[in-house]
Order: C-alpha cells, then sequence, then structure tokens
C-alpha cells in the first residue's frame, strides 16, 4: 500500500476527500481563498504524514469551514507544531497561500476545554470522521463548528453519549443539506402526528407507512422530538439511533464509518 508520504500534494489532498452526497450545489456567495489568515479558531480532524518531517493537518475552521493545511516540519523533534496540533484540541490558526493546499505558518493551544477520556474520546473521533466525510471542503458552516465545540464539552463533562450523538448527526446532516423538515410531509403537505408510523425517505422525507413497506418506520412523536432535540423519550433514542444509522448510509452511499462500529460493538450506540 501506498503511503501518504510518498505521494504528490494533489493525491494527498484526494484521499482525504469527502464521500459525495445529495446536496444542494452552491452556485454563488462562494468565498474566496484569502491569501493570508491569522488566529482562526480551530480544530484537527485528522493529519497524516507528507513527506519526512511535514503533515497535513484536515482542519474544522470557524470562519473558513473545512481545509487542509501543508505543516511544514512538524515531525521535526524540537517543532513548535509537534505538540499543538492534536485532535479535541481547540487552537487559533494562522495559514497563508492560495491553492487548495495552504501552508500553516502558526499554531497555538487555547485551552479551556477538558480532554477526551475513554468511551468519550472514541465518541469524538466518530465525529471527526463523519465530518470529513459529509462536509465540502472551504465551505463555512459557524453554526456547525459552535455545535461541535458544544458536543466536545458535553462528551467530555459525561453527557450520555447517545444523545449527544444524535443531535450533532442531526446538525450535521441539516447543514450538509441532505435532510428536510421532519415535522412535514412534503407528499400529503400535512404536518407529522405523534401518533402516527413514519417512513423516512431520504429524498422525499416523512410520509405515513404502509405496512407492506419496507425501511427505518419511526413515530412521529420521534420525528417531533429530533426536531426540537429532545431525547428523553427512551422510544424517541432508539428509534433516532436507527434513523440516523440509515440516513448516513445513504449519503455515505455505503462507505464505512469505522469508528461507529467500534462504538456500536462497545456501547451498542
Amino acid at each position: 500500500m501506498t503511503d501518504a508520504a510518498d505521494l504528490p500534494l494533489s493525491d494527498a489532498l484526494a484521499a482525504s476527500e469527502p464521500v459525495p452526497v445529495n446536496r444542494p450545489v452552491r452556485v454563488g456567495n462562494i468565498p474566496l481563498k484569502p491569501f493570508r489568515v491569522a488566529a482562526q479558531p480551530g480544530f484537527v480532524l485528522h493529519s497524516y504524514p507528507y513527506k519526512e518531517t511535514s503533515l497535513i493537518i484536515d482542519v474544522f475552521s470557524r470562519q473558513y469551514g473545512r481545509i487542509a493545511l501543508l505543516a511544514k516540519g512538524a515531525k521535526r523533534p524540537h517543532s513548535q507544531l509537534r505538540g499543538v496540533l492534536q485532535t479535541f484540541q481547540p487552537l487559533t490558526l494562522s495559514w497563508s497561500g492560495k491553492s487548495d493546499l495552504q501552508t500553516l505558518t502558526a499554531a497555538e493551544w487555547v485551552g479551556g476545554m477538558l480532554p477526551l477520556e475513554k468511551n468519550a474520546l472514541l465518541c469524538g473521533f466518530y465525529l471527526n470522521e463523519i465530518l470529513i466525510k459529509l462536509l465540502q471542503r472551504d465551505d463555512p458552516q459557524p453554526l456547525l463548528f459552535d455545535a461541535y465545540v458544544s458536543t466536545l464539552n458535553e462528551l467530555a463533562h459525561d453527557e450520555p453519549a447517545p444523545i449527544v450523538l444524535r443531535k450533532f448527526e442531526f446538525n450535521l446532516l441539516k447543514t450538509a443539506g441532505v435532510l428536510g423538515d421532519l415535522t412535514f410531509c412534503t407528499r400529503q403537505r400535512t404536518q407529522v402526528i405523534p401518533e402516527v408510523l413514519y417512513l423516512v425517505d431520504p429524498d422525499m422525507g416523512a410520509s405515513p407507512a404502509q405496512e407492506q413497506q419496507q425501511g427505518i418506520k419511526v413515530h412521529g412523536k420521534t420525528l417531533l422530538d429530533m426536531h426540537n432535540a429532545d431525547y428523553a423519550d427512551a422510544t424517541t433514542q432508539l428509534q433516532s439511533k436507527f434513523l440516523m444509522r440509515s440516513l448516513l448510509a445513504h449519503h455515505l452511499h455505503g462507505a464505512p464509518v469505522n469508528t461507529r462500529q467500534i462504538l456500536m460493538d462497545l456501547q451498542n450506540l
């Protein structure tokens, strides 16, 4: 198998591109890449070696979205970047350049967040994996960034992982433009009724379920609870787990989510 360090930059970047999702194409208001950015809040989602002493880091930044940066010399023993570019650590990042792969010029640890430990750490890796696989590059998502920060804090403070993950999955699919209004049946042009059983089509949304139909069926109450971020009900927790698993699998076109399988094995999330 070819290592990322042996690949040219274009091939190395392609290795971390998201799985294509069924989402609207952005026509206008695409931000031009600035030549220089200073002290931008961000997190490292993933990093891999490039050449002998450098890293390519996949970054989730608040104002510029998901970007790829070349951290020159970050693998050198005495590099100031070596101990800073860690996942789940709030950073301020500076970079410059106009190409798809810009150059990291500075990174500083901000602090103020508890570290993720044990199962919470694995949940964090799951968040990073689905962000990488669903988010397009250079697509600013400040509200999703804030949700990511809140999710990491909730995991670090031992909030119930299944509920924390469902909320973030919901936000991510809404942000990616692939999840419509679950409180409304588009075909029937009616509001969702709590007591009715629904089938959620990944592309067409919710519709009353027929007995012979195949697929994940959930009560209207579950859809309303998910919309309101209310997961107190045990049935909502169970049905939303299988629904989100099905929707993610569809929009990832069957691409595996490796960390979720580990989580399922450990906690049945």
